[in-house]
């Protein structure tokens, strides 16, 4: 069972209501010190990353902050987390790291720069999660562009941008370019430099890049869009897929459409691996009763602020009895958060009234797991075999508390029934995922030999 936590360098993660509570520990995120004793906990206790999920947008309403931004924080403040990770790697011995940055605002040259150097600094323990961007409609205002880019648009632009970012950090330079010789005083061999030229629809470049060959040449890629473009997207390149966890028969469909796809593209599978919300204690009555106190939290405002924020929909001001169809394919619904938006279309679609229950105390979180340890992995041993899942990604509702609960019950339990290592995996985050060499493995350039 692979694992991994998404976090948010912010106050709370999924768009739900937490730091407040007496458990939470995400009040302390401006802390450099808080999130080395988060990625320690998950290097001792055998998890493969820590992922951290990042944009620049926040969610509105009537083209405005929405008062559930400010007022309680939903998507709202969040440092830049790729600026942690230096740190982190340096204050952990095997834990990989994963970090979102969307193909929508730099150019490749400079994803391809932050990455080969974060993979030179953690010693390749690096991913990237490829993202076309979340509320996309304030960004694009807060950056200044004219309008936002279609959803498929972006999407087909997303390809290229990784196809560049990934040439770069890979055929620019052989394995055996850099000399570094003292004794010669040559820096690199110049007949295994090579210059990239590149001329696409939406991104060009000429030239060499300067980051020479990191240990694994370029970050694990992952892709967390389940839209048919997402999915797509994901077939071509992504070697993990963070896939919406919706109900268990939804996700093995998509989880058997990406498989389909990159077989089609002539790929291995790429590692699945979905969003679960754990709750434990030491009996269940214990477990239901600390979700309780979560869930008394949550109310219509948190959940409306981040629903639109994702899909552009304002849920609070349509029919609540009607179904989401009385506002698809107007003004910007539909060009973002699209897996959001369909997951609740077709012929059982739920009203609006039943999305908003739905999606209180949950917002952009995969499944929901509360019980003893022993029911907490009968459940998650449930879900991979219905969904055909590969792992799972820990999304706690009070941070650093959470993930200490599940470490200390939940983690000797997993390995007691053969899910996780006696030992826990080390080396690169390739090797540890076991995605070997970089997906598009055409691009790579080796020397003779």
């Amino acid at each position: 069972m692979r694992l991994g936590v998404f976090e948010v360098a912010g106050a709370q993660v999924g768009g739900t209501l937490s730091w407040p509570h007496p458990r939470a520990t995400s009040v302390r995120y401006h802390e450099l010190d808080y999130w080395i004793e988060y990625a320690q906990l998950l290097d001792r206790a055998g998890f493969d990353f820590l992922f951290f999920a990042d944009g620049y947008g926040y969610p509105t309403l009537g083209g405005d902050l929405a008062p559930a931004a400010w007022r309680d924080g939903i998507n709202f403040s969040g440092l830049e987390p790729m600026l942690l990770i230096p740190t982190l790697a340096r204050e952990t011995e095997r834990l990989g790291f994963v970090v979102t940055a969307s193909t929508g605002l730099d150019h490749p040259v400079q994803t391809a720069r932050r990455f080969g150097s974060l993979d030179h600094l953690t010693d390749g323990r690096i991913g990237w999660n490829v993202v076309t961007g979340a509320s996309q409609n304030v960004v694009a205002e807060l950056f200044g562009h004219d309008t936002m880019a279609r959803h498929d648009d972006r999407y087909a632009a997303a390809s290229e941008y990784v196809d560049l970012t990934t040439q770069l950090m890979e055929t620019v330079w052989d394995d055996d370019a850099l000399l570094m010789d003292r004794e010669t005083g040559v820096f690199a061999r110049r007949e295994g430099l090579h210059r990239l030229e590149f001329e696409g629809e939406h991104f060009r470049s000429s030239g060499y890049f300067t980051v020479d060959p990191s240990p694994q040449r370029s970050p694990v890629l992952f892709q967390a869009g389940t839209s048919p473009a997402g999915r797509e997207l994901a077939a071509q390149w992504a070697e993990a897929v963070f896939v919406q966890g919706t109900t268990p028969a939804h996700t093995a469909g998509n989880v058997a459409d990406i498989r389909d796809r990159a077989a089609a593209h002539g790929r291995p599978a790429p590692i699945t691996m979905c969003g679960v919300t754990i709750t434990v204690a030491e009996t269940t009555e214990e477990a239901k009763a600390r979700r309780a106190e979560f869930d008394a939290m949550q109310n219509d405002d948190v959940v409306n602020a981040l629903y639109a924020g994702n899909t552009g929909i304002d849920l609070l001001a349509l029919d609540p009895d009607g179904t989401l169809e009385q506002v698809v394919g107007t003004g910007v619904v539909g060009q973002m958060g699209t897996s959001n938006i369909e997951r609740f279309l077709g012929p059982d679609a739920p009203t609006v009234r039943q999305i908003i229950e739905d999606l209180r105390g949950k917002g952009t979180r995969g499944f929901q797991v509360t019980g003893s340890p022993s029911s907490v992995v009968d459940q998650l041993e449930e879900l991979m075999e219905a969904t055909g899942l590969d792992g799972f990604l820990l999304e706690p509702v009070f941070a650093l508390t959470d993930v200490v609960d599940f470490a200390e019950m939940v983690v000797p339990e997993l390995r007691a029934r053969g899910h996780l290592p006696g030992t826990p995996r080390s080396g690169t985050l390739r090797g540890q995922l076991g995605v070997g060499s970089p997906a598009n493995g055409d691009h790579r350039r080796r020397t003779a030999g």
